[in-house]
Formats: C-alpha cells, sequence, structure tokens
C-alpha cells in the first residue's frame, strides 16, 4: 500500500468541534467485512450485533489534563502540553511540547518551573515536587488536551466529555475516542444480553498525534504502556474456542491485545496475574489480527496510524467506500464525531 492511499478529502465543516450532548445518539456506520455492505445506525443500536458470549474489550485510561498555560518571565503566554513523566533527585520532570524555542522560568499560579531543552526536544522542571503533588497540581490547573484540529479552547465541561464513562487508570494525553459514545446504561445493557465486558489499559501517549510523512514501512510508533489482566486472556480465548466474538473498542485496546499477541512490546514487570508492557506495534495492511474479530472506532485523519490500521482490519477499498459514504452523507469526524463498527 501506498502512502497516498490513506489520503482523502474531508470538508472541514465534517470536523466535530462539540461532542454530542447525548453519548449514545451519535450515528453508527456499520461496515461488513466480507461483503462491503453499509449500514447507518445509532450508536445505542450496537446491543443488536453483540451476542451473548461475545467479549467487548475496553480501554480504561484516563485523560490527564495535560494542557498547561503559563507566563513567560518576559510576559507572554505559553501553553504547555505534557507528553511523559521522569524523574529527577527532587524534582519531577515531563516531557512536554510546546511551540517556539523559549527556555527558561515560567509561572503557573504563582509557581516558577523551568523549561530547558533535552536530546529529546523539551522539557519542563516541576522544583521540589514529587509526583504526586505534581499530578495533584495538574488536575488542579490543566485543561484537557484536545487534538489540534478541534479549534476552540478546552472548557470545564471538557474535563467530562473528553473522558470515557469507564476511565480509571490515569495516564493518557488523548482520549480512546470509540469509548467515549458509551453510556453506563448502554454497557448495562450489553451485559443483561450476556456479553462478557473485560477492561484493559493502553495509556495513549503523543504517537496518536503523528502523521505518517513518507514511506509506511518505515514510520516508527512510539511506545505506549499497557497493562492486560491474564484473567481476560483465559475469557479471550475461551470465548473464541466456543465460536464467539472479541469486540474491541477503538485501535488503542486492538494495539494493547495484538501488540501482545505478537510479541511487539517490551515487558515491564508483568507477574502471575498482570502483563505490563510498552508496545511500538505499528498496524497496517498486511497484519494478520490474532485476537480482534470486530472493531469498534470512529472516523480517522487521512495519512494517520490508526487509519492504516483500520485498513489492516478490513479492506482498504471497502473503507474507503464507507467514508465517502459517511461524508456524502455528513457524518461528524474524528475525535468528538460518529462512531464505525466493522463487523
Amino acid at each position: 500500500m501506498k502512502l497516498i492511499d490513506l489520503e482523502y478529502t474531508l470538508p472541514t465543516e465534517l470536523i466535530a468541534q462539540q461532542p454530542l450532548k447525548e453519548r449514545d445518539k451519535a450515528r453508527m456506520l456499520v461496515l461488513h467485512k466480507h461483503s462491503g455492505k453499509v449500514e447507518h445506525r445509532i450508536f445505542f443500536e450496537i446491543v443488536e450485533y453483540l451476542n451473548s458470549g461475545d467479549i467487548l474489550i475496553i480501554n480504561n485510561t484516563k485523560v490527564i489534563p495535560a494542557r498547561l498555560i503559563g507566563k513567560k518571565a518576559t510576559g507572554g503566554k505559553i501553553e504547555i502540553l505534557l507528553v511523559k513523566e521522569k524523574q529527577e533527585g527532587n524534582n519531577t520532570i515531563w516531557e512536554i511540547m510546546t511551540k517556539g524555542n523559549y527556555e527558561g522560568k515560567i509561572i503557573i499560579d504563582d509557581r516558577e518551573l523551568l523549561i530547558r531543552k533535552n536530546s529529546d526536544g523539551k522539557e519542563i522542571i516541576f522544583l521540589n515536587m514529587d509526583s504526586n503533588s505534581v499530578k495533584s497540581f495538574i488536575h488542579e490547573k490543566g485543561f484537557m488536551p484536545l487534538p489540534p484540529y478541534i479549534k476552540r479552547k478546552p472548557d470545564k465541561t471538557d474535563k467530562e466529555d473528553y473522558q470515557t464513562v469507564y476511565a480509571k487508570q490515569n495516564g493518557s494525553i488523548a482520549a480512546p475516542t470509540a469509548g467515549l459514545h458509551f453510556t453506563e446504561k448502554l454497557i448495562e445493557k450489553i451485559i443483561q444480553k450476556g456479553v462478557l465486558v473485560r477492561e484493559i489499559t493502553l495509556h495513549v501517549g503523543i504517537g496518536t498525534f503523528k502523521m505518517i510523512k513518507d514511506d509506511l514501512e518505515k514510520h516508527k510508533m512510539d511506545s505506549e504502556y499497557f497493562e492486560i489482566d491474564k484473567k481476560v486472556l483465559d475469557d479471550i480465548y475461551k470465548a473464541k474456542k466456543l465460536g464467539n466474538k472479541v469486540f474491541s473498542v477503538g485501535t488503542t485496546s486492538t494495539r494493547a491485545l495484538e501488540g501482545w499477541a505478537s510479541g511487539i512490546f517490551t515487558d515491564m514487570g508483568s507477574n502471575n496475574d498482570k502483563i505490563r508492557g510498552m508496545t511500538d506495534i505499528f498496524i497496517y495492511p498486511g497484519y494478520e489480527f490474532k485476537i480482534v474479530d470486530a472493531l469498534i472506532t470512529n472516523f480517522h485523519l487521512p495519512r494517520s496510524t490508526p487509519l492504516a490500521l483500520i485498513y489492516a482490519f478490513c479492506d482498504s477499498h471497502k473503507v474507503k467506500k464507507a467514508y465517502e459514504e459517511a461524508i456524502q452523507k455528513k457524518y461528524r469526524f474524528f475525535s468528538y464525531g460518529d462512531a464505525m463498527l466493522i463487523i
């Protein structure tokens, strides 16, 4: 597959800028992998596609309010996106992304912090603050890290809206957006039908924003941390042995499952109960899926790694036609947009 195959033209007015008030009332395009048949449904109707004994895998990662706004020593404003935490003595340090070349002191709510360059780019030093103190500071002073295609400032409502209803484990700088459509009542209906709902964790990192620039096969994914309980894997393989399906909610859940199943991960202290690792798996056409049978996802950006994963999961020509139909019918695209079920 060539990089140009991941291109498509999207009218800017179809990029959702706000979430729907009722999460499960989003539209849902259903694409049948084998026939290419397309249906147009509402998300809460997903219950109809799940059967007793199937497994629904959700990513329980929680988005941290990783966007900070401060003042430079010169008085100008500076915006920062926290990327990854690390420690250095009594200080807590985060790798960051920010515009411009500024280095030096900044002030956030009367607290003095320090920005400096490193071999990877830039970092911010929380002077004399341990990790827990920094996390409390971030949750109080930070804003949700909305993607750059949402052309507005984040507000207080985004702290709830840009979070799944089952988010538990702090660590992501972007939401696993396919999960935003679920409500607690909808999950309860799914469980009542006899579907096993199981949680795993993958913390979404900065790689989610990186477009594929050159040769598809040379693109490098950033490693992301994941956790999977071994009981969940037991449930998955029991279900598959009985002929039931594994429904993965989002490309994040899919990368965690397939990264483990393919052995494309670095062990980070697994034990008898839980697998912990870092995976940089890049799934694109030619990859053979080992666990996931059905995929719940959103509509993805051109030249993005999630779109390449979708092309790997279902024939790219069928996906392209489905996207063309979604555009024609004015579906809402990207993080706060509508959903897609590939079955």
